[in-house]
């Protein structure tokens, strides 16, 4: 069973600085084709003052740290039994090229399922811009298959 005093536990912030360059390639790799992604000129006209983050971009740049998967060896979880549970967004302001955010990430909940087959770990995740702004909120569930 994983450790549930860890419920609470607040990871070190990270702050990544979103690139065009980043957002073009990951649009195009989701398969969006909406034109505000791509290109300047449309993403201004949309309102944007730049290229906006497609939807689940904050997710990978949250991930843009030394070890991403540290706290499995905290929570003292094998990565060989986690799958992607679930993860959503609540966004409260717009996200775009030459913003730099800040995640701020921390454990809210673990609990079992399945008389302790599938443990959840359920993390949340608060995004501010450069200005302090809280553009967005997130979360992720990871399930721990257990023997």
């Amino acid at each position: 069973m994983i450790d549930r005093s860890f419920i609470g536990h607040e990871f070190a912030p990270v702050a990544a600085e979103l690139e065009k360059g980043r957002l073009r390639f990951f649009a195009r790799a989701t398969g969006n084709t909406d034109p505000v992604y791509s290109d300047e000129a449309a993403a201004r006209a949309a309102g944007y003052p730049s290229l906006p983050a497609p939807p689940t971009f904050l997710f990978c740049m949250e991930m843009d740290r030394d070890d991403p998967m540290d706290f499995l060896g905290m929570l003292k979880v094998d990565l060989g039994r986690v799958l992607h549970g679930e993860q959503n967004f609540t966004y409260h302001a717009p996200v775009c090229a030459g913003d730099t955010v800040t995640f701020r990430t921390r454990i809210s909940d673990i609990y079992d399922k399945k008389n302790g087959a599938l443990e959840f770990i359920v993390m949340d995740t608060e995004c501010r811009n450069q200005k302090g702004v809280h553009v967005a909120d997130m979360r992720r569930s990871i399930v721990v298959r257990n023997g």
